[in-house]
């Protein structure tokens, strides 16, 4: 059923394409996925947690080293017929441990496990930041509604006013309905103006999420693969949200942690060798230098068993460190989990309600436009006064906007469930902008990396700045 419902996600977005120019909810994430600075920064991050396993995997590999020494003996307290005056020695290391007490074999394990679970918190990072451009995307398109209906409202109380006093000049109403008339205009261009307002930050907040100025925004496509029961939902998030596979990679993490603790306790092997040449530099044997000897090799090799017989209870103190942390994780995966559990019940019944919602709502404006005609029908023989068709026309205005925004909750609820699921990332919405990132990519290219030298082009940042946008406005397409 998820499958089939990413399916129709795909199907639903490519069929809201949005004519040119103008921008669609699947152009909006597609855009967000690649500028957005805060998805940026977790993949960074991701990389970092990447270069765990190399450096995690160099205590298994061999090491080489080299020293070079020049002495110059200035003095000797007690001279030396045919002592050196300078000496160069060059010496190469090689070591290659054996035996670690698990510790490397584990510190291998915990770094691979802690990359699991970063892919996990990417995962998470994306699912986030959809939701942020879904919310923006959708209030925007609420706050332009609001204005369209404001700037309405203010047109048809004019046309009162003006009808009004027209009335009044004849005598058929007070000065009193003209008064009123002209309150309630002044209210509503008030109204407008903060409305307009409102419509300009949340394009602003567009910007800052997205990257892009919002321009002629269209109306989003349904949300398919919504679950049938609360059950499904906690069920789906249980297999497949990435907080709480995230929180199971660092427990097992912090399980093989307690094992590389518990290794101190334990010998480490190793073999060595080393070669190394002195060269005296023609000084060596003082005045017979020219038939002594000037340069010296040497080279050995070995077995070295490093056994701890007592150490402070060091190792013993570190274990219990590690094995409190280990539990510190699981009490944590549980926590992570009771969270999702809530999140996910309160995301879906905040869904469920906000569906109803709409239904409620649009029959309060059907009622509310029945009941403005009535009275304004009234009002032309005298049953009703202009005070009553004013009412009825605020009315009507909340229950617009009651209703607008109402479709706006309920849209940005459905896909916060989804992302509570772990069913709203960018394997699941088929985005349309290049190819996705892959985590793999670059674990592959750095896990197996063994040369010292080996260098990554230098960071460059990726998000787009916004600060060539232009400043926005509080208008309407098509006002």
């Amino acid at each position: 059923m998820m499958r089939k419902g990413r399916i129709f996600l795909l199907a639903g977005i490519a069929l809201a394409a949005a004519p040119a120019l103008a921008d669609d909810l699947r152009g909006a994430l597609t855009m967000a996925y690649n500028s957005n600075p805060t998805l940026e920064a977790a993949r960074a991050q991701q990389r970092a947690v990447d270069a765990g396993v190399p450096i995690a995997k160099s205590a298994a590999l061999p090491s080489l080293s080299g020293t070079a020494t020049f002495t110059e003996f200035a003095k000797l307290s007690t001279p030396s017929v045919g002592a050196p005056d300078r000496s160069l020695d060059a010496t190469a290391t090689l070591g290659v441990p054996l035996y670690a007490g698990g510790a490397i074999r584990n510190s291998i394990r915990a770094a691979k496990t802690r990359v699991e679970a970063g892919r996990a918190d990417l995962r998470s990072a994306e699912s986030g930041v959809f939701s942020q451009t879904v919310a923006a995307y959708m209030d925007v398109l609420l706050g332009q509604r609001v204005v369209a209906l404001n700037r309405n409202q203010v047109d048809v109380l004019k046309v009162n006013l003006q009808a009004t006093k027209d009335r009044f000049e004849i005598g058929d109403l007070t000065r009193t309905d003209v008064a009123q008339s002209q309150a309630r205009l002044s209210l509503a261009q008030g109204q407008t103006r903060s409305a307009e307002a409102n419509l300009t930050a949340t394009r602003e907040r567009y910007i800052q999420v997205v990257g892009k100025e919002p321009v002629d925004l269209q109306a989003p496509p349904p949300l398919p693969g919504l679950p049938a029961s609360v059950e499904q939902a906690v069920q789906t998030a249980l297999d497949s949200n990435p907080d709480l596979l995230a929180a199971r990679q660092r427990s097992k993490a912090a399980g093989f942690d307690s094992d590389v603790a518990g290794s101190g306790r334990l010998p480490k092997v190793s073999v060595f060798t080393s070669g190394g040449y002195t060269d005296y530099m023609g000084t060596n044997g003082g005045p017979a230098s020219a038939v002594t000897k000037q340069g010296f090799t040497s080279a050995t090799a070995g077995v070295r068993a490093t056994i701890p017989l007592f150490q402070g209870g060091l190792p013993a103190a570190q274990k219990r460190q590690a094995e409190a942390r280990e539990n510190a994780t699981l009490e944590q995966e549980i926590g992570t989990e009771r969270q999702v559990i809530a999140g996910v019940r309160s995301a879906y019944a905040s869904w469920r309600a906000t569906s109803e919602i709409i239904a409620a709502t649009q029959s309060a404006v059907d009622a509310a436009t029945l009941s403005l005609e009535g009275v304004r029908a009234e009002n032309t023989v005298g049953n009703r006064t202009i005070l009553d068709i004013l009412n009825a026309q605020q009315e009507l205005l909340n229950a617009q906007v009651q209703l607008e925004t109402a479709k706006r909750n309920a849209y940005v609820a459905g896909f916060n469930l989804l992302s509570t699921m772990g069913k709203a990332e960018s394997r699941d919405l088929g985005l349309d902008g290049g190819a996705l990132y892959d985590p793999v990519v670059n674990y592959d290219h750095v896990k197996d990396n063994v040369f010292d030298w080996a260098n990554d082009p230098a960071p460059v940042a990726q998000a787009t700045r916004t600060v060539d946008t232009k400043p926005q406005d509080g208008s309407v397409p098509g006002q």
